[in-house]
C-alpha cells in the first residue's frame, strides 16, 4: 500500500470540516473542491480515506524524521544528545506543557487523524460505490480512529472524546473525557472493524488494515489496560481479557501470521509485508520517506547506551554477569544473542566493510543496526549515503513476536506459569538462536523473564518506553545514570512518579480550550 500513504490534494480540504458556510450566492466553483462537490465519487471517497491514514506519517506519531525511533531515546535504551522532538527532556523528567516537540506534535496529528475519520464517517454514505468496498472502507477507518484515539489516551490520559466531524462552533471548548471511555470507544472501533475487515491483502492494498491488525492492537490495549499503571487493584479478569485478545491473534490462522526467520533482515525493505508484519506504515521514496538510514548511521541520536548492551546475553543464554557464561571482558561482544548482532553497532564490528572504532559512533560508541539498510557488507547500490527522507523502510507498529510475548505476559499473570506461555518465549528466543527458557521458574521471575524479553527483543522499536511505563518501573530505571560504551557517565536521568507517567496537556491547546485541564504537576 506504498501509494495509500501518499494523501491527495482532493483531501485536504476536509481539514475546514463543517464549519465552512455557503457563499452568500450559494455557488459551486468548478476548479476546486470544496465540502459542497467533494463527496461525489468512489475516488473522492479512496482519496478521503488515504487522508486518514497519512498522519500515520507525520512528525507526532510514526514518521517525520525518525520519530518512532527517538521514543527509544526517553528509556534506558538509548540517548538523543540533540534533544529531537524533546525526547531527552522527557527521558531527563524535564518536559513541561510549552516545550512543544513530540509533546505538542502527537496531540495535534493525532487529532487530525481522528478528524479525518470523523468526515469520512460523517459523508461516505451520500457516494453510491460498492457496498462491501464501502463496508472495508469504513472497517479501515474504524481502526485507524481507534488507534488515533490509542496515542493520546495513553500518553496523556484523560482526553475530549469526539467522535463528530470537526465543528468550531460545537467543539472548541470540550472538556477532557475520562480516559476510561475513551478506551471503552476505541474497543467498539477495533470490534467493529475485526467484523469486516479481510485477512489480508494483495498488490497495491497490502499495507491497509486488516482483522488482524485490529485483533492485535485490541490486544495491546487490554495487555497496557491490565498493567500496573492503570489497573490499581491487579484485577486478574483484566489479564484474562488481555491473554484471550493475543490468543485471538495467535489463533487466527486464516491470516498465516508467523516468526520471519532471520530477525536482522525482519526489518530491511526488500523483506517488507512478511508474515511477522501484522500492521506498519508504508513508506517510499521519493513519494514519502523517512531518514531512519540517516539518524541511524550518520547523525546517532537515538544512540544505544551501555546498559542495553550489556543487557543481551551470551548465546548459551546466561547473563554477562554469570561466571559460567564464558563472558570475556576483552571481547565483550563475542557469542552473544543475535539480537544484539541485529541491533546495535558496536566497537569491533563492522559498517560498510570499514571497522568500528570506538570513536566511530562519537556520542556513545554506539550506533542503532536497527531500521537501517546498513550492515557490514557494502550499502545497496546508490544508497550508501542517504539523506534527509530518503528512507523507505516501512516502521512496523504491530508485529507477530510482540503479540506472543503479549500472550505470554497476560496468561502468567492471568494463570501463573503454563505450557503455554513458555511455547509463546521460546518462540521468540529460538528464532534468535537461543536456547529455550526451562519450564521451572515461578511466576514473579517468569514475569522479569517476559520483562527482560520484551526488552531484547523489541529494542529499537520504541515500545519500551511504554513498557516501563506501564509495569510503572519507570521511577526505578529512569532513575539512574546512562553511560557510554566505556563506561563514561553521560548524565544521570531524574523521574517523577507523581508527576512524569503521564504528558501534559500541551500549553497551545489550554490556551485554545481553557476547559482543558491540566495534568497534575505540570
Amino acid at each position: 500500500m506504498k501509494n495509500i500513504t501518499i494523501i491527495t490534494a482532493l483531501f485536504i480540504l476536509l481539514a475546514a470540516g463543517s464549519s465552512c458556510k455557503k457563499d452568500v450566492l450559494d455557488t459551486q466553483p468548478t476548479d476546486k473542491y470544496n465540502e459542497g462537490n467533494f463527496w461525489n465519487s468512489e475516488a473522492a471517497v479512496s482519496a478521503a480515506l488515504s487522508g486518514c491514514y497519512n498522519p500515520l506519517t507525520t512528525d507526532g506519531l510514526f514518521g517525520g524524521e525518525a520519530t518512532p525511533l527517538w521514543e527509544e531515546t526517553a528509556t534506558p535504551n538509548a540517548y538523543n544528545y540533540s534533544n529531537a522532538m524533546g525526547f531527552n527532556l522527557i527521558a531527563e523528567g524535564r518536559q513541561q506543557s510549552n516545550d512543544g516537540g513530540i509533546i505538542a506534535q502527537r496531540w495535534h496529528d493525532s487529532y487530525v487523524g481522528i478528524g479525518r475519520c470523523n468526515a469520512f464517517f460523517a459523508n461516505v454514505d451520500q457516494v453510491e460505490m460498492s457496498a462491501d468496498t464501502k463496508t472495508r472502507m469504513k472497517g479501515e477507518v474504524h481502526f485507524l480512529r481507534g488507534l488515533y484515539y490509542f496515542m493520546l489516551e495513553n500518553y496523556y490520559g484523560d482526553v475530549p472524546l469526539i467522535l463528530e466531524e470537526p465543528n468550531l462552533e460545537t467543539q472548541a471548548d470540550l472538556p477532557r473525557t475520562p480516559r476510561e471511555e475513551v478506551v471503552a470507544q476505541i474497543i467498539k472501533d477495533l470490534d467493529s472493524a475485526a467484523l469486516v475487515l479481510p485477512a489480508k491483502y494483495t498488490g497495491g492494498d497490502i499495507g491497509r488494515a486488516t482483522k488482524g491488525a485490529a485483533l492485535a492492537l485490541k490486544a495491546r490495549i487490554l495487555l497496557y489496560e491490565a498493567s500496573p499503571l492503570f489497573n490499581t487493584s491487579n484485577d486478574a479478569a483484566k489479564w484474562q481479557a488481555a491473554a484471550a485478545a493475543a490468543k485471538a491473534v495467535m489463533d487466527f490462522t486464516e491470516a498465516g501470521y508467523g516468526l520471519y526467520d532471520n530477525y536482522r533482515e525482519l526489518f530491511l525493505p526488500q523483506n517488507e509485508n512478511n508474515e511477522e508484519v501484522i500492521f506498519d506504515v508504508q513508506y517510499i521514496f521519493p513519494g514519502l520517506g523517512t531518514s531512519f538510514d540517516l539518524i541511524g548511521k550518520q547523525y546517532n541520536t537515538n544512540a544505544p547506551l551501555l546498559g542495553l548492551a550489556q543487557a543481551y546475553q551470551m548465546n548459551n543464554g546466561l547473563p554477562i554477569t554469570d561466571p559460567a557464561s564464558g563472558y570475556d571482558p576483552a571481547k565483550p561482544y563475542a557469542n552473544r544473542d543475535a539480537r544484539l548482532y541485529g541491533t546495535i553497532f558496536f566497537p569491533g564490528d563492522t559498517l560498510m566493510e570499514v571497522p568500528v572504532t570506538n570513536d566511530r559512533f562519537a556520542v556513545t560508541g554506539f550506533g542503532m543496526k536497527k531500521y537501517t539498510i546498513y550492515d557490514k557488507g557494502p550499502a545497496p547500490e546508490g544508497q550508501s549515503d542517504l539523506k534527509s527522507g530518503q528512507s523507505e523502510t516501512n516502521f512496523i507498529i504491530l508485529r507477530y513476536a510482540d503479540v506472543l510475548l503479549m500472550y505470554a505476559e497476560a496468561q502468567n499473570e492471568a494463570t501463573g506459569p503454563d505450557a503455554s506461555v513458555y511455547a509463546a518465549i521460546n518462540a521468540v528466543r529460538e528464532r534468535a538462536g537461543m536456547p529455550g527458557i526451562a519450564e521451572t521458574y515461578p511466576q514473579s521471575e517468569l514475569r522479569e523473564i517476559i520483562r527482560y524479553e520484551r526488552r531484547i527483543e523489541l529494542a529499537g522499536e520504541g515500545l519500551y518506553y511504554n513498557d516501563i511505563r506501564r509495569w510503572k518501573t519507570a521511577q526505578s530505571v529512569l532513575n539512574a545514570p546512562i553511560k557510554t560504551y566505556d563506561g563514561s557517565q553521560i548524565e544521570i536521568r531524574t523521574f517523577d512518579a507523581a508527576r512524569d507517567y503521564f504528558w501534559p496537556v500541551p500549553l497551545t491547546q489550554t490556551d485554545l480550550n481553557p476547559a482543558l485541564e491540566q495534568n497534575p504537576g505540570y
